[in-house]
Parts: C-alpha cells; sequence; structure tokens
C-alpha cells in the first residue's frame, strides 16, 4: 500500500512502527530513571546510550510522522518538538561521553542530523564538520539470527525464496546491501544508524542552498574520494535472486540498459546480470555518481539533482527516503483510540502533492527487444522541481 501511496492511519505498519519508537524511547526513559541509578557500577558512558537511544527515538519520531505523542497518551508533539527534544538528548550524550570518541562524534553527527531536518543550516553544518574528524565513522544495530533477533530487510531483500522488496531498477546495482553466506540464522547483516557520509552530504546540501556551488563540488568529490571509496565491499554470489515476489512479473534479472527517465540517455552498470558471476556488494555505501558527474553540474539544480540522487544511493535499505520524498505517517489508530490528545488532522498522512500515485514512483517499462528499462518518474528530478516545497529540501526555504 505503501507503494501507491496510500498511508492510513488504522494500516498495522503504521501502527508497529510508533510502537517500535515507543518502545525505544520508553526504555531509553527507564534506563536513565531507573535502571542507572540503581546500578552503583554504571559509568557516564552508559547514560550515554540512554540519552543517545532516547535521542534516535526522537528524531525518527520527527522525521517519520507527522506528530507522535511524547509520552504514554500524551500530547501530540510536532516533528520539530520532537527534533528539539532530541537535540537537548544527544547534547548530554555528546557530554558523558569520551571526547573525540567514535560514540562522542555518532552523537555529534546525530545531532546536525536533527538540525538538518529542522532546517538550521549554520549548526548543521557546525556539528557536521565536528563529525568529519572521523571519515570512517560508522554505528550500527546488530542482530542475533541465532536467537530469534533478525534483520528483516535481509529476509525480504536476500534471505527469502521469494525476494518480496525489489529496489528500483535504477538502484539495482546497490541490492542487496544485506545479505548471508552460509546460514540466514547465524550471519544477519547490521543496519547503519550514523554514518560519516552524512557530514558530507549535509555540508555540501547547505552549500548548494547557498549557491556556494564551488564549495560544494569539492565537498562532493572529498565525499567520493576520500569516505566512500573506503567503505568495504564484498564479491557475492547472488544466483538465486529471482525478483519474483513484486507486484509485476518484468522486472529484468539480467543486464540492461536503463533511463532515469523517457528523456534520460541509457545508461550501464546498473541492472547486473546475476548469472554471470559474482556481484559486488556494497555494504556500507555506494553510488553511481562520479567526479566527473559533479564537475560537470553547473547549476543549483544539477547539483542539487545530484545530491539528492547520492542520498537516495547512499542510504538505501536504511529508512531514510521516506523524509527525503516529504512522506510522513499518520498517528496510529491504536493511538487514537486510547489517547484524547489525537486530533482528526493527526491520522492524516503527509503525502506531497508532487508525488506520484498508482504506484507511479516504482512504475517502468521493460523493452526486452532494445534491452532498455525506462522508469516512469526520476524522482530526484521531480524533487528539484518542486524544490521550495515546504516538506522537502530542508535549507531551501
Amino acid at each position: 500500500m505503501f507503494d501507491i501511496p496510500q498511508i492510513d492511519y488504522f494500516d498495522t505498519d503504521v501502527n508497529n512502527m510508533q510502537t517500535q519508537i515507543a518502545i525505544l524511547r520508553t526504555m531509553a526513559e527507564y534506563g536513565l530513571s531507573t535502571v542507572l541509578p540503581g546500578d552503583v557500577t554504571s559509568k557516564a558512558a552508559d547514560s550515554a546510550v540512554m540519552y543517545y537511544s532516547l535521542g534516535y527515538a526522537h528524531i525518527l519520531s520527527g522525521e517519520l510522522f507527522v506528530g507522535l505523542p511524547g509520552s504514554e497518551k500524551g500530547p501530540v508533539l510536532t516533528p520539530a518538538e520532537h527534533l528539539n527534544l532530541a537535540i537537548a538528548s544527544l547534547n548530554s550524550a555528546i557530554t558523558m561521553s569520551a571526547a573525540g570518541s567514535t560514540d562522542q562524534m555518532a552523537y555529534t553527527l546525530l545531532k546536525a542530523r536533527a538540525f538538518y531536518d529542522l532546517g538550521n543550516a549554520d549548526s548543521a553544518v557546525a556539528w557536521a564538520k565536528k563529525a568529519m574528524n572521523i571519515p570512517t565513522l560508522l554505528k550500527q544495530v546488530k542482530y542475533d539470527g541465532t536467537n530469534g533477533v533478525t534483520n528483516d530487510m535481509q529476509t525480504y531483500v536476500f534471505s527469502s525464496t521469494y525476494n518480496e522488496f525489489a529496489p528500483s531498477p535504477k538502484l539495482d546495482f546497490l541490492d542487496p546491501k544485506y545479505y548471508h553466506t552460509g546460514l540466514a540464522t547465524s550471519d544477519q547483516k547490521p543496519v547503519t544508524i550514523v554514518k560519516a557520509e552524512e557530514a558530507w552530504l549535509i555540508v555540501a546540501e547547505a552549500a548548494i542552498s547557498a549557491n556556494d556551488l564551488s564549495t560544494a563540488r569539492t565537498t562532493l568529490k572529498e565525499l567520493l574520494g576520500g569516505v566512500i571509496v573506503n567503505r568495504p565491499t564484498v564479491s557475492l554470489d547472488d544466483s538465486k535472486e529471482t525478483r519474483n515476489g513484486g507486484n509485476r512479473t518484468d522486472y529484468p534479472v539480467t543486464a540492461e540498459l536503463v533511463k532515469f527517465d523517457a528523456n534520460d540517455a541509457a545508461r550501464s552498470g546498473y541492472i547486473l546480470n546475476r548469472q554471470a558471476g559474482n556481484i559486488t556488494a556494497y555494504t556500507v555505501s555506494g553510488t553511481g555518481v562520479t567526479a566527473t558527474d559533479i564537475d560537470g553540474a553547473t547549476t543549483q539544480d544539477d547539483l542539487l539533482y545530484l545530491l539528492y540522487r547520492m542520498r537516495q544511493e547512499i542510504f538505501i535499505a536504511e529508512g531514510r527516503r521516506m523524509a527525503d520524498l516529504g512522506i510522513k505517517f499518520p498517528v496510529s489508530q491504536t493511538e487514537q483510540l486510547n489517547n484524547t490528545y489525537v486530533k482528526d488532522a493527526d491520522i492524516v498522512a503527509q503525502i506531497p502533492s508532487f508525488i506520484p500515485l498508482a504506484r507511479g514512483m516504482d512504475d517502468f517499462t521493460n523493452d526486452k527487444t532494445t534491452g532498455v528499462v525506462t522508469m516512469k518518474y526520476d524522482m530526484n528530478k521531480v524533487l528539484v522541481a518542486n524544490k521550495t516545497s515546504p516538506y522537502i529540501f530542508p535549507f531551501i526555504k
């Protein structure tokens, strides 16, 4: 349903997502109020982890929902209120962490992300630049398949016989990000929460938005040549990939050219033949954007387009694209039925008018005679064409 997109407040996925965020928030609050004060061996770093978890819960609340309560059956807070609460929690996490440590820099970059979401370019850039001190920065959540704690995304994109989730054809070369070798139960890949790439993306977007295109180009090329190029890749046997669990039967499963929309030139290297031998899997970040592409971007719109294409590719399968598209979930029906603070406006999803309906975002044609797949929409072009919308591009207002 989310592909249509149709996002109803009574959808179980909406409720489950809200529930998981609430669990993270309340566990962090309980840790701070009860567990750590009762443990004489607890250290400042333990409190920092709790504040980080609390801050991350508020970031997810602000990015993904039109509003969410900040307490059990409490008032529905706006995204901005959640993001400011996130910043306050992350301030505590940063203070309680070892100076210059990986954890402190991860919390610092999350704080930059919160300021980014708020549209505060100066603060976002200032905190992002601090995190640039560790270009290998990476904080992930790990899973324990042996004890039933699994990465659901890995199941849907790789481990399941049905391959339920297939990427857009133009992102095919980045799939799968999560995979198993040997037994799936014992090989569950982590999902990234924070990584250095975001610092460069924030700084570059601020520069583009201020029309400082030279700084933006330099920053994006530094991201390519100093961060992404150093991320690990693996050679992977993906010959069992069938793309047979979706809603259509013409998804390309061998190498073809792809056009990002009808006006685009056909591009090679984006749709892979997984029967021809091992493929390269980008375990943290990958992109098809090159330094030549960046040098050739001569206008603000050109660079915005490349930056959002890079965001789409770098953050694939990390739950970030929806926010970039300006889509937000409503408060769930379960919350509405049990919380008198929930208003009618809170149970309506935010779907900007420029978002194609009827599965248009994912739609494509596959001309098997010419071997060319053509996307119906290049959504990054759509975003740039609507750059002044209040729902997207937080630094352009």
